[in-house]
């Protein structure tokens, strides 16, 4: 039996309806974007995610990756890290060859992506702008190699919350790519306040990284 098979033999019957209605990129992440943001300290699996209604970004990625691979896509996640600011986790998928993304987050701008971007640093800088913490800093400086969920099969990451930190510290392990020279990141100017404002549409304030304070 397959990890897919598997999870969804778990799954009650509206559980099941809910988990094959997401037969789109666009509805998978109209899925993410109904369900609450909630940065506690534990992850959920796309099986809690479903019964809970809620996520942060590790969780949604995963539900995202499980929807994905039904469509036949490879569940494929990638991190992408940030300076002075929470790092952020999207599911990656590919269509006609261009890359794009679903993503679950507190700010407007780190959500969706169209899959137009022809090769994955395009794709991950398409948020560039959109990221930046609540002192008007553009945080976002590198991303990660993809990582393929099926290497986690074996701790059911579907329907178990049991040892999905395992995915997390794998993130932190694997090859890192750098967006920003150092000189960029002294040139960068402050977000627009429109833009800020724009971002922080239905944000909740209290899940939101306060950054460090400096002399």
């Amino acid at each position: 039996m397959s990890t897919l098979e598997d999870f969804e033999r778990s799954l009650s019957k509206k559980e099941l309806e809910v988990f094959h209605s997401l037969d789109s990129p666009s509805k998978i992440q109209a899925f993410l974007d109904r369900v609450t943001y909630c940065d506690e300290e534990m992850y959920r699996s796309p099986l809690s995610v479903l019964r809970g209604g809620k996520a942060c970004c590790l969780d949604g990625a995963l539900l995202a990756a499980a929807a994905l691979m039904r469509l036949e896509h490879p569940p494929l996640i990638v991190e992408m890290i940030a300076d002075d600011d929470d790092d952020h986790i999207i599911a990656i998928y590919k269509q006609n060859g261009f890359f794009g993304a679903i993503a679950k987050s507190n700010f407007v701008g780190l959500r969706f992506r169209e899959a137009v971007y022809r090769n994955l640093r395009e794709l991950v800088m398409s948020y560039f702008e959109f990221y930046y913490n609540l002192g008007y800093k553009k945080t976002l400086r590198a991303y990660s190699a993809p990582l393929n969920l099926r290497a986690f099969d074996r701790i059911r990451w579907m329907g178990e919350d049991t040892h999905l930190e395992a995915i997390a510290e794998r993130l932190d392990e694997i090859r890192k790519f750098s967006l920003l020279t150092p000189a960029m990141v002294r040139s960068l100017s402050p977000v627009d306040k429109r833009m800020y404002k724009a971002g922080m549409l239905g944000a909740d304030l209290s899940q939101v990284y306060k950054p460090c304070k400096r002399n």
